[in-house]
């Protein structure tokens, strides 16, 4: 080597700086790919993401490649670059070597290649991949060794090396992934997504139309009343009762006895006829489980029930569509409660809004794990049924009840408190 003139041993020393590069950038963009990304272009045939994926396959085998390759260049110029340095600054010359080396490696060969290779994994990646399935056919023999001494030293210190790291996501994660997804994603598909994940927090409880509110068929009405109530009826499906709802005969169909109503024929028996028989759900059910259970039962309409079997309201599957895509039309909002805003930033809401509405509504964040309407939440914080006027403060939001009868809070204003106000007593 003290017989190369320096030219020679320059352009050796460069040519080494470009493979010293392209280890450490091939092993930053091959381990910063989004392994999600690359199983689906290995299932669409991508040919770079075949290779990638088969050398991820044995990861030990990879970075013992890389590794190899990568600390030969390295020495290697190490050894050139002191030659070349004796060669024109004599023994002196070995220092400047070490130092300029090092600072020509760690930006050329390292920071730099790395870097860019982390902000385009995939355009540093797919192409590298070709000479590093090259390499690892040469360097087979001593890498299968070297990993196997590795390996044995790992067992000793009671690690497996077999095992593998899970790329399964949890529904958090996934939660994470959908909303970091930004203009990859729209924003209507991340609202589904998103609707989807929340279908296992939210139970039947938290969407069903509650009895109070349900619109049914009481048999011990005059059939001119019922067939009053049917033709006027903006629902599909009804449930049918004797006197109340506990003593529910069945559900009907308008389309069942749209012929009978037409021809002024419908009777309490033919009404009876066409209901179906009712399907009974448990309040507590898990929206994710309810919807499979519509699947299966091939219901539409379930009539909710407590665990002390009483019926306290019905759910829909399009209730729980809706969860999903939003509303899908403006008939929703004859049962979710008003909210209307004030000119001052305020907003008066009916106490039996539900607590779930009134966050996605106004994008608050009211307790919602206990009661699930306003005047739940307000009785169970005063620990009584209020009189109008009374004030309180629930985490970060002032209540004013406005109006309060038949022992329930009917309307509230609501805003939110300032950011150092830290009171957090109800006060009277």
């Amino acid at each position: 080597m003290d017989t190369l003139p320096p030219g020679f041993l320059l352009g050796v020393l460069i040519f080494l700086l470009a493979c010293s590069a392209f280890f450490s950038s091939s092993e930053t963009g091959i381990l910063s790919l989004n392994r999600y990304r690359l199983r689906h272009l290995t299932k669409e045939g991508h040919r770079g993401a075949k290779r990638v994926s088969a050398l991820l396959s044995r990861p030990d085998r990879l970075l013992g490649t890389i590794l190899i390759g990568n600390n030969f260049v390295n020495i290697l110029a190490s050894s050139i670059a002191t030659v070349l340095a004796i060669k024109l600054w004599g023994e002196a010359g070995i220092a400047i070597a070490t130092i300029g080396l090092t600072i020509a490696l760690l930006i050329f060969g390292e920071i730099t290649p790395k870097t860019l290779a982390a902000l385009h994994p995939e355009r540093v990646a797919y192409p590298f991949s070709m000479p590093l399935s090259i390499l690892l056919k040469l360097f087979y023999p001593l890498v299968i060794m070297l990993g196997w001494i590795s390996n044995g030293i790992l067992r000793l210190l009671g690690v497996d090396p077999t095992s593998k790291s899970s790329d399964s996501l949890t529904t958090e994660e996934l939660r994470s992934v959908v909303r970091e997804s930004g203009h990859e994603l729209p924003k209507n598909r991340q609202s589904m997504l998103l609707g989807i994940l929340d279908l296992e927090k939210v139970t039947v409880n938290d969407i069903m139309i509650p009895r109070n509110e349900v619109t049914g068929i009481d048999l011990e009405d005059d059939i001119e009343v019922i067939i009053t109530q049917l033709v006027s009826t903006t629902h599909t499906r009804l449930p049918v009762f004797r006197n109340d709802i506990n003593q529910i005969e069945g559900v009907v169909h308008i389309r069942q006895i749209a012929r009978l109503l037409t021809s002024n024929q419908l009777t309490k028996d033919s009404l009876l006829g066409a209901c179906m028989e009712p399907y009974f759900v448990p309040e507590s059910t898990p929206l994710s489980t309810q919807l499979i259970n519509f699947q299966k039962q091939k219901h539409r309409i379930g009539i909710v029930v407590d665990e002390y079997g009483d019926v306290i309201g019905v759910v829909s599957l399009e209730d729980i569509l809706e969860e999903i895509v939003g509303d899908f039309s403006n008939q929703n909002t004859l049962r979710n409660p008003d909210i209307h805003p004030q000119d001052d930033g305020t907003q008066v809401i009916d106490g039996a809004a539900y607590i779930r509405e009134v966050n996605k509504a106004l994008g608050w964040e009211l307790p919602c794990e206990g009661p699930k309407t306003l005047n739940g939440l307000i009785t169970e914080v005063l620990e009584s049924i209020p009189d109008s006027p009374v004030c309180l403060k629930i985490g970060n939001y002032h209540l004013e009840i406005l109006q309060s009868s038949d022992n329930r809070v009917k309307s509230v204003k609501v805003w939110q408190a300032d950011s150092g106000d830290t009171d957090n007593d109800a006060n009277d």
